[in-house]
């Protein structure tokens, strides 16, 4: 048994999840289960609000790409890239392997961001947002501080010709 290293696969855009599909169907029906044991798509929880709704999805650390843990030899390499929806190895020519350091980099961020789940953040301070839920609703004001772990921004508004801060969650503030 050859060395197994792991490898960054390009492929469709959008279509990781069925690319991984394909691949793990391929993997199986070829018998190859030992020589190409996990492909891995690096992802964590975002949570996001949409229709007023608040959602949890999963957002992927490099769209278009997905990681594959092999051993690498003629057969192999043509099972994975002859799977509909992967374009190719990335590596000029030969496939090049990550090194240690650096998928164990991108495992250690999946297992760090497995359980927790982060807002998903569209502002920036020093942004102009308008005020669409709340007592202050209509106001406009500039994003002052953002506070990811708890969903949260502080917006300075003017009220009365003073500036005020207000504590807002994402969900109740758009851009202007």
């Amino acid at each position: 048994m050859g060395e197994k290293k792991w490898y960054v696969v390009h492929v469709l855009s959008g279509h990781e999840k069925k690319a991984q599909e394909s691949l793990e169907k391929r993997i199986k029906t070829e018998g190859m289960t030992e020589r190409i044991p996990t492909v891995l798509i690096p992802t964590e929880k975002v949570s996001e609000i949409k229709s007023g709704k608040k959602t949890i999805v999963a957002r992927k650390f490099f769209p278009g790409y997905i990681l594959v843990n092999m051993e690498m030899d003629e057969n192999t390499y043509y099972v994975v890239k002859d799977t509909p929806g992967i374009i190719g190895f990335i590596g000029s020519g030969t496939p090049v392997p990550l090194h240690d350091d650096e998928i164990n980099d991108i495992i250690a961020q999946i297992e760090a961001k497995k359980e927790k789940v982060k807002p998903k953040v569209d502002f920036e301070k020093g942004e102009a947002v308008k005020i669409k839920d709340g007592p202050f609703v209509n106001l406009d004001g500039i994003v002052e501080d953002i506070d990811p772990d708890r969903g949260k921004l502080r917006i300075m508004v003017t009220i009365f010709g003073r500036a005020t801060p207000v504590e807002l969650e994402y969900w109740q503030v758009e851009r202007e």
